[in-house]
């Protein structure tokens, strides 16, 4: 290794174990093969030494016997693919000294807490759906007061959670899917909101606010081909089940927008990715209600970072192919790591 090559590291999910958000419960082959095309587009970029870092058995033990000078922090599906463990990966780093891409553990703590996000959000003005905060445990479980209403869980990801039977349209149902979410102890919490119908909307940032954030396109959900029989949401099967409805028929497209309406999204954008600790890259998503207004959904670290996702869709509409998109990313970490 020359001097002018930096030591890297990608971190990944572990194709030998267990993975309950898996479909079939495990590291499937969707999942390998991203990882695979990461680590080449990663290797292919100049000045970089790339090794593979996905045997959580020996991963404690190979950070510490051969630190890299970077890690590139891929593995969202958690410490052993645990989901929760998630926030462990990049302490893990910290305590190790290993410089990192991504989020923080910190950061990753607060957005878990969706209510907590939504807080932060209405301080700063930024719209969000009437939300009401359920403790899983009440007894009797309150019901939404308007219908039709959207319950998920308060620290899913990934869209864990997000079925059709999540959008309820009266008493007996709305009861029904809270004794179900209350049933998984993983969940504590749920939150009841608005069912919102409009346009859906992604705006994807990356770099840092110390270097510059560049916006890619906003992307827009396509719900179109959808079956009338079902609720326009990006259901948990729209992301991980190859045989479900919603990945079938769900498209995505570039967003054709107002400049007025662009920009207050991009400002808001901008301001929770700093506000909430996101570094290197972040997607955040937004959903307009019947006035038009695009609300708040979701602050996502770390988002979906394969060939395939949307925010290397979105770089596509950029001009960037999928190893610039990752060469933006690490180029960010190392601006702010000082590399």
């Amino acid at each position: 290794m020359t001097d002018a090559t930096l030591d890297v590291a990608l971190l990944a999910g572990d194709p030998h174990l267990p993975y309950e958000y898996g479909v079939d419960g495990r590291f499937g082959e969707d999942e390998q093969e991203a990882v695979g095309r990461a680590r080449d587009a990663l290797a292919g970029l100049p000045g970089l030494r790339v090794r593979l870092l996905d045997d959580h058995d020996r991963l404690i033990d190979q950070l510490r016997a051969e630190p890299p000078q970077l890690a590139v922090n891929f593995c969202d599906t958690g410490y052993r693919n645990r989901l929760a463990l998630e926030p462990n990966v990049p302490a893990l780093l910290e305590l190790l000294d290993v410089p990192y891409t991504g989020s923080g553990p910190a950061c990753m703590g607060i957005c878990a807490d969706k209510a907590l996000v939504r807080h932060l959000a209405v301080a700063q003005g930024v719209p969000v759906p009437n939300e009401t905060l359920v403790d899983l445990q009440s007894d009797p479980l309150p019901l939404p007061e308007l219908y039709p209403a959207l319950i998920k869980p308060n620290d899913g990801c990934g869209s864990q959670g997000v079925t059709p039977d999540c959008v309820v349209h009266d008493a007996a149902s709305a009861d029904a899917w809270l004794r179900q979410l209350a049933s998984n102890p993983a969940h504590d919490r749920a939150l009841i909101q608005d069912f919102l119908t409009g346009p859906e909307y992604t705006v994807g940032l990356v770099g840092n606010a110390a270097q510059g954030l560049e916006v890619l396109p906003i992307l827009e959900v396509d719900y179109s081909r959808l079956p009338a029989d079902l609720p326009p949401i990006l259901s948990y099967g729209s992301k991980v089940d190859p045989e479900s409805p919603y990945w079938q028929a769900l498209r995505f497209r570039e967003a054709e927008l107002p400049e007025a309406v662009r920009a207050q999204m991009v400002d808001q954008a901008a301001w929770l990715f700093g506000r909430l600790g996101f570094r290197d890259y972040a997607r955040i998503d937004f959903r307009a209600g019947a006035d038009g207004v695009p609300r708040l959904l979701d602050a996502n670290f770390n988002p979906t970072w394969s060939w395939d996702g949307k925010l290397a869709m979105m770089a596509g509409w950029a001009g960037w192919d999928y190893a610039g998109l990752l060469q933006r990313i690490v180029d960010a970490a190392r601006a702010r790591h000082g590399l």
